[in-house]
């Protein structure tokens, strides 16, 4: 009776553990949906219920041009990285040459160092390049900063492969390209969307490197947000941020019906 009534306690003490630490890493959020939908235009009590503001939101020019400037870079940035990390990762996986032991060290470097460095630092080389700041140095900043995070997230994928049936492809006559293709990519296709979608959500938030590399007319989401702060972020903003955490939750849930599906579909 004694472990029992032991066992129950640690059971509920456990569970308020838990509970307190999704509620402290979620309330941020509910905050943020709730306050969506505060009448209250200086967001910092609750003085009413409105949906008035997810129709304002799209009149918000500023807003709207901040976000599309930012869904285009991240888009377009998290493509071009995509793209070279893959094969970066590839060739440095298949093929030894010399430098590589520095290579591979090098790849830390831009994970490790603070973004206010190699801010400044993207800041220097345009600078020296004598290039305009503007949507094309966001997209080559973030291009820089995002492909070591795919390179490093598909190697992890690579290194726990089976290379004899990529052999055994070649054997039967396929080429290097299409045993790339039809074999080696389905196969590191988890890692590889793993390190889109971080470079992704990376592009998305930033705000140290984008504020260095960015020029007129080229304001993103995140510097917007940063530079209302002073004056008090619009329930516009929670709005957004809303819609947002909305279509990502819809996204995770899509990839985790499917996989489910996939694994569903293996076992039987």
């Amino acid at each position: 009776m004694k472990k029992t009534a032991k066992r129950k306690i640690n059971n509920i003490f456990k569970n308020a553990y838990i509970g307190f630490v999704y509620l402290f890493l979620f309330l941020p959020i509910i905050v943020i949906v709730v306050f969506s939908f505060n009448t209250s235009r200086m967001n910092i009590t609750f003085q009413g219920f409105t949906t008035k503001w997810y129709i304002s939101m799209f009149s918000n020019t500023t807003l709207m041009e901040a976000l599309i400037n930012t869904l285009f870079i991240a888009v377009v940035s998290t493509f071009v990285s995509g793209v070279i990390g893959t094969l970066a990762a590839v060739g440095m996986n298949k093929f030894n040459f010399r430098g590589k032991r520095i290579i591979e060290a090098l790849l830390y470097v831009p994970v490790v160092i603070p973004e206010i460095v190699l801010g400044i630092a993207l800041l220097s080389v345009f600078s020296i390049l004598n290039m305009e700041l503007g949507l094309f140095t966001i997209i080559l900043s973030h291009i820089t900063f995002s492909v070591p995070f795919v390179i490093i997230t598909v190697r992890a994928r690579i290194s726990g492969l089976d290379r004899s049936i990529e052999e055994a492809a070649m054997d039967l006559g396929a080429n290097k390209f299409k045993t790339f293709i039809k074999i080696t990519l389905p196969m590191i296709a988890p890692g590889v969307l793993s390190g889109i979608m971080l470079a992704f959500t990376l592009s998305l938030d930033d705000v140290v490197i984008s504020f260095f590399t960015a020029g007129p007319g080229s304001n993103t989401l995140p510097l917007k947000i940063f530079s209302m702060i002073k004056t008090g972020v619009t329930p516009e903003v929670n709005v957004l941020s809303t819609l947002i955490i909305l279509v990502t939750i819809m996204g995770l849930a899509c990839v985790t019906f499917a996989q489910a599906r996939k694994i569903k579909s293996i076992k039987n």
